[in-house]
């Protein structure tokens, strides 16, 4: 596995593959258990794997714990970035909810028990919970920074107009965002505000739910599956792109998951891998080793791309 800096404003390596731990545990009623993360994590760092993604509110706090448990006597090497604003509770409070420094200041400490260390390296708000002013979010943030809990900050799912108000406040190092073949809204304003400000970004679900694994077309379970009763279909702009998914797979000698994991790889950010079983973690591994040419990518691109709307639309019109 590759490594790259992590941004432009770190000098920090992290490696080219996030791993994603919101299915490990089983405090939910499904999930991971411990000894298939175990395996998880040690093929992982076996394979020079070195960022984890976790949060406290991925198994109600079990994916912490048995993060935690894995990286005791080895926390130096290995980047662990955690989240909050739901809790780790399953019906958490109204004071333990949110982006408020109150909720901030009361997970973090909760998370660095779980995770068995002094310090979370990369730290975020789960989401824009719509009613903390930014102001509180980016103070409560410098001052985690300033009292040695937390490296680093960034944003999960947050509108980019506020991410970009948050660089351009304080010292902002990642952003974390869905993309993938069948998600690109955000090259509208993200893609272009991360490489203004120099963010590192982290993309979460790169199979879009195992849709692009072409698995659901064969009547198979998933994590869009999960707990409801999945009636399947297609529309022909998928349909369109999981079949040619299919046929680079087919030249390439590799599977329709790995070529499209292999695309988001291509973009130059840090997708993060989930997986359930040490089957899925080995094959999406494998997406490292697919080299996709300019000419499969340009296709990928063709086919998944999105209008960019008002008012990028009218000044591709102008611009000279």
């Amino acid at each position: 596995m590759k490594n790259r800096l992590f941004g432009t404003g770190t000098g920090l390596y992290s490696s080219e593959i996030i791993l994603g731990a919101a299915s490990f545990g089983t405090r939910k009623g499904h999930g991971t258990d411990p000894a298939e993360v175990n395996k998880i994590l040690t093929a992982y760092a076996d394979a020079g794997g070195n960022f984890i993604d976790t949060s406290d509110r991925y198994q109600l706090g079990e994916s912490e714990e048995l993060v935690g448990k894995f990286i005791e006597h080895q926390r130096g090497n290995f980047i662990i970035c955690s989240k909050y604003t739901q809790s780790n509770e399953s019906n958490p409070k109204i004071s333990n909810f949110g982006n408020h420094r109150k909720a901030m200041r009361q997970a973090v400490d909760l998370s660095l028990k779980r995770l068995r260390t002094d310090y979370i390296d990369l730290y975020m708000p789960h989401f824009d919970d719509g009613v903390t002013p930014l102001d509180e979010v980016i103070r409560g943030l410098e001052d985690l920074v300033k009292s040695g809990k937390v490296l680093y900050t960034g944003l999960t799912n947050f509108p980019a107009w506020k991410a970009a108000a948050v660089a351009v406040s304080t010292k902002l190092t990642a952003i974390q965002i869905e993309y993938n073949l069948l998600q690109r809204t955000a090259d509208r304003e993200f893609i272009p505000m991360v490489t203004q400000f120099g963010l590192a970004t982290m993309m979460y679900s790169p199979l879009a739910g195992g849709i692009l694994t072409g698995k659901y077309r064969k009547g198979e379970t998933g994590r869009m599956s999960l707990n409801t009763v999945l009636n399947y279909e297609e529309s022909e702009a998928v349909k369109t792109i999981i079949n040619a998914l299919y046929n680079i797979a087919e030249e390439l000698k590799a599977t329709p998951g790995q070529v499209a994991f292999a695309w988001v790889l291509s973009k130059g950010a840090f997708p993060i891998l989930g997986a359930r079983t040490i089957q899925q973690f080995n094959d999406g591994l494998k997406a490292t080793a697919v080299h996709l040419n300019d000419s499969h990518i340009a296709q990928l691109d063709a086919l998944s791309a999105i209008s960019l709307g008002y008012p990028h639309d009218l000044l591709a019109t102008v611009k000279g």
